[in-house]
């Protein structure tokens, strides 16, 4: 009899952001209508825009919406919705949930639910991959019975705490002795049930120079099963993947076929179908099983490009019960692509989430890069999600240039509004390192890229120039009377206009004067110059700066003027013109450097710190951040309890100076 195909008509997407929209994207191009489910803070999403229908979750947290089983089964039934797509994260690894779908009789796109059981506990798929006869690395569970500083000894230091469940960089900590163990498996243990529903954790060997390559899987219900080539994601910060790229610069044709064959035989013996990965940990020529990712990976765009095939539309006409629209033998690698995570973090400070609004955002032209993007100019990045704005993938045909293209369009991509990690990828696209595919896990450690792109001043100026301009055109379209006249044109000789920018630690100071022939007499630094204005007024800028032409996009928010130039963004800060009252200074106050809620407070009013100790733990985004002291004193006041939800910038701990008459450093 021939096999049975059961169409899906209508998807319903159990997740948000830029992956919700590259779900949506394939669904609508193969025909399917499809159904968004939203949280509180997401209902002005695009991806909510983007979708058929939409169904509130009614809530805020993870926990009363994404994750919710019962809301997301119930937007299905009314949405109508005969298929469920649960993207990577929140319940795309959950059993239980993939179970609930296929009982109501609804099209689960991903791996059947027994596959999930085994894989989604990282403890019983090491020992079957063990049975499969592929290499791992030595584990052992903590459990309440557990010696944890025996377990340690055991497997040798450094080890990695990790947690069962789940993935994404949470519930994990690299240990480098007995001190810090009990802390770290405290903290992982706290993580991991925040963020999976299971504070499940173990003990794993960990390789501090090696590289983190995985291999997609695709297989059918039929029996088919291929991988898809590997992709290297070493260049990670707090154990998240950050720039991804297939193929590795480090695996030879050699490598890459017992890799395969190895990723081939965990698949086959799971019975596998839908998309997933296999993760390894590449030495040398030796490899070891880390993990196998039942569900699809954020970096799944970088395999799209180098083998021409869409795995989102693989895993629906899985779904339908086709068989795979390819075999190995018809895959082959073509050139080279990178990918780069855009987050809206702080590299300058230990690379915390910094949520807040999106007020610019306009992906670049150049290079011809693919933008998997969850927002739009006035999106908000929520504390209560990942804090990723946008993945940037560029194919060219080799390494090399898909690097140069990457870094050359993320400078030339306007996002401001917000601190993001931008000019960090970019900076770390271009290190010598990186070019030559020196691309170990310690990447970040041991090279230190530069946190953050050196401006030079004539682009301050340049910059300073622009908003100048484009303010005065402002001022004319806003005039009331006499509009037709120029700008800044008087009838007498008058002193020219003052005005003053802070950019970082640096100011720059402008004075400048309409000249009759529409041109602007400008002074910097003692430098004077012309600057002919040829457009200007609807925030994109083009002027002559001494026969120089400068281009840059310009707005503006209350004093903060955000310009985005050919080489990357700026952000000015305008100065009043005359000192503005009020503002107390804190004086040994440590602000919170983000918004999250209080986990757990270490220190009482009276007591003595040193430099570095730890003062607080907060959760923002999902994870833990540790709050330490800046340098040593004495406690004068704690001025938030556990459980309490601050803001950014809100007086968290007052810290005396310290005792000088006992000495210092």
């Amino acid at each position: 009899m021939a096999d049975v195909i059961k169409p899906i008509t209508k998807l319903l997407i159990a997740n948000r952001g830029e992956i919700a929209r590259r779900i949506i994207r394939t669904a609508h191009d193969m025909g399917i209508a499809t159904v968004a489910i939203y949280a509180d803070a997401d209902a002005d999403a695009p991806f909510v825009h983007e979708a058929n229908t939409a169904i509130a979750l009614n809530g805020r947290t993870t926990a009363e919406t994404y994750l919710d089983m019962a809301k997301v089964l119930d937007a299905c039934r009314r949405s109508g919705a005969d298929a469920i797509h649960p993207g990577y994260g929140f319940l795309s690894e959950n059993q239980s949930f993939a179970q609930a779908v296929i009982d109501a009789g609804i099209h689960w796109i991903g791996p059947n639910p027994e596959v999930i059981a085994q894989m989604g506990d990282k403890l019983s798929a090491k020992k079957l991959m063990q049975e499969a006869d592929v290499p791992t690395l030595p584990a052992i569970e903590i459990t309440e019975s557990t010696d944890i500083n025996a377990a340690a000894a055991e497997i040798g230091y450094p080890v990695l705490v990790k947690a069962s469940a789940g993935g994404g960089g949470r519930g994990m900590r690299v240990v480098e002795n007995e001190n810090e163990l009990a802390d770290a498996v405290a903290g992982a243990k706290r993580e991991a049930g925040s963020s999976f529903g299971d504070d499940t954790v173990f003990l794993e060997k960990w390789l501090a120079t090696s590289r983190h390559v995985e291999m997609q899987i695709l297989g059918d219900t039929h029996g088919n099963v291929v991988h898809c080539f590997e992709r290297e994601c070493s260049i990670q910060r707090r154990h998240q993947k950050i720039i991804e790229e297939a193929p590795s610069p480090a695996v030879t044709d050699e490598v890459r076929s017992r890799m395969g064959d190895a990723a081939i035989a965990a698949a086959t013996k799971l019975g596998y179908s839908s998309a997933g990965t296999v993760e390894f940990l590449l030495s040398g020529d030796d490899f070891w099983f880390l993990e196998v990712n039942a569900r699809l990976q954020v970096e799944h765009p970088v395999t799209e490009e180098i083998i021409g095939h869409d795995l989102v539309r693989e895993q629906i006409r899985v779904a339908e019960g086709e068989t795979l629209s390819f075999l190995q033998e018809d895959l082959s690698i073509n050139g080279h692509a990178i990918e780069a995570r855009l987050y809206a973090e702080d590299p300058q400070n230990g690379f915390l989430p910094s949520p807040g609004t999106v007020a610019a955002w306009e992906p670049s032209a150049v290079g011809n890069a693919r933008f998997d993007s969850g927002v739009e100019t006035g999106s908000e990045i929520s504390t209560e999600f990942d804090p990723m704005i946008a993945k940037v993938t560029v194919h060219a045909p080799t390494r090399r240039e898909a690097a140069a293209r990457l870094a050359r369009v993320l400078e030339t991509t306007r996002i401001q509004g917000l601190t993001t990690n931008r000019d960090f990828l970019v900076t770390t696209l271009r290190t010598p390192e990186y070019l030559a595919g020196d691309t170990t896990t310690d990447f970040i450690d041991r090279v230190q890229p530069a946190l953050t792109r050196a401006v030079s001043r004539e682009e301050q100026m340049d910059a300073a120039i622009a908003i100048v301009m484009e303010s005065q055109a402002r001022n004319r379209a806003a005039a009331k009377i006499v509009r037709d006249m120029p700008s800044g044109w008087r009838n007498s000789t008058m002193p020219m206009e003052r005005i003053g920018f802070s950019i970082a630690d640096e100011e720059v100071k402008v004075e400048y004067a309409s000249q009759r022939d529409g041109s602007f007499r400008v002074v910097i630094d003692e430098t004077t110059m012309t600057a002919i204005p040829h457009a200007c007024g609807d925030s994109h800028v083009d002027v002559a700066i001494d026969g120089r032409r400068v281009t840059a996009s310009v707005d503006r928010a209350g004093d903060t003027w955000m310009v985005q130039t050919p080489t990357g963004g700026l952000e000015l800060i305008e100065q009043p013109r005359y000192p503005r009252p009020g503002g107390e200074d804190q004086g040994g106050g440590l602000m919170a450097p983000m918004p999250g809620a209080v986990l757990k407070t270490e220190v009482a009013p009276g007591d003595t710190v040193e430099k570095g100790q730890l003062l607080l733990i907060l959760e923002a985004m999902k994870m833990e951040h540790r709050i330490t002291a800046p340098r040593g004193g004495m406690v004068e006041a704690v001025h938030v309890d556990e459980g309490d939800q601050v803001e950014n910038g809100q007086l968290l701990v007052t810290i005396s100076d310290e005792d000088t008459s006992k000495g210092g450093e």
